[in-house]
């Protein structure tokens, strides 16, 4: 077999595939490459046993033969060849690597064992892939990392009559995000290390969902993935959305981000990054206090509602994480100094975070 194929490709290729595949194993053939070889190219596949996923690299191929790999070894031959174009021979149980200069000789491992990857051909239900990675991407962090805290650790999809919904939460925040879709799909929860994968694969184009057993798979023009999904029921988040707004805040986003870097530098690290928002003619001031000293910013603010004043304290950190994703001017909804608030866009766009505030 012989192959020719630009580095740069190939490496995009393997890139996706050393996130998956793992690079210790007590099973060594979960930390290998399986390379299926046909005339239009190579399909790169690996597993952790979480995910599964497949790619396809264009390539110039005489006499197509699978084999398999070291992936990480093989990702880092690949990234280190001194040449573009990459040339792959394989000889036996042997495949030579070379490009410029460069050549390297990689013993291939037992193909027959390699554990039988399939993805399907049929699809349920077809999204938008770029509205789809940018839902994620814009309720990820509010996910929590701890491995006690199950459904948590997972970002909610749900399908609705007017489209479809992400949430993410870790019982201190929520983080929502609204984007069109059509279709009937089922609703389910996805590990957000899994959603992590699916940010990075998901391009333009439609990402095609077809339902398993406890599985979802996904499919692009050019990626297959296999994602395990989380047993159990996601809280009902929908009740922690405040509905009786008595004060509303709006300015621009990039102003009270900087803002609230600017004081959280005060902020007492011990009593989470505590920042108050004190709200009150046209002004929101912000202030932190810790061991070291005090901080305070004034901001002109457009402000509307029932309440003439209030002052509530939120953690730093969870502010700067919800006012991510809003881009232009940030609309504050505040229902009371020890409720909930709400933290969106002032010109729409789906995006919601909802905070629980610390005591005042």
């Amino acid at each position: 077999m012989n192959v020719h194929v630009t580095k740069k490709i190939l490496s995009e290729g393997l890139g996706l595939l050393e996130r998956v595949v793992p690079s210790r194993s007590s099973n060594p053939l979960l930390t290998a490459l399986k390379v299926e070889a046909t005339e239009a190219g190579l399909t790169l596949s690996g597993t952790n046993l979480e995910i599964d996923l497949s790619c396809f690299v264009p390539a110039e191929v005489r006499d197509p033969q699978n084999f398999v790999v070291p992936a990480h070894l093989f990702a880092q031959i690949v990234r280190n060849l001194g040449g573009e174009l990459v040339e792959l021979e394989l000889s036996g149980a042997e495949l030579a690597v070379r490009a410029g200069g460069s050549d390297f000789k990689l013993q291939t491992g037992d193909l027959d064992a390699y554990p039988p990857l399939s993805f399907p051909s049929q699809a349920d239900v077809s999204l938008d892939a770029t509205e789809l990675a940018r839902a994620f991407s814009s309720v990820r962090y509010a996910a929590s990392n701890e491995a006690f805290q199950a459904v948590f650790r997972g970002i909610k999809l749900e399908h609705r009559p007017e489209g479809a919904r992400v949430v993410a939460s870790d019982g201190y925040r929520v983080a929502i995000r609204d984007f069109p879709a059509s279709g009937d799909g089922r609703n389910l929860i996805i590990p957000a290390r899994s959603v992590d994968e699916l940010i990075r694969v998901l391009k333009d184009g439609e990402a095609r969902f077809t339902y398993g057993d406890g599985m979802l798979s996904v499919t692009t023009d050019r990626v297959h993935m296999n994602l395990k999904l989380l047993d159990g029921d996601f809280p009902d988040y929908e009740r922690v959305i405040p509905k009786d707004i008595k004060l509303q805040v709006t300015l621009p986003a990039t102003a009270l981000k900087e803002a609230v870097n600017r004081v959280a530098v005060l902020a007492d690290k011990n009593a989470n990054n505590r920042v108050e928002f004190l709200v009150s003619e046209g002004k929101l001031r912000l202030a932190a206090e810790g061991d070291y000293g005090r901080a305070q910013d004034t901001l002109e603010v457009v402000q509307g509602g029932t309440e003439p004043a209030m002052s509530l304290a939120f953690n730093a950190r969870h502010v700067l994480d919800a006012l991510g994703p809003i881009e232009g001017e940030a609309e504050l909804l505040f229902s009371g100094s020890t409720s909930p608030a709400i933290f969106r866009a002032a010109g729409g766009g789906g995006y919601m975070a909802v905070m629980v505030t610390l005591r005042v």
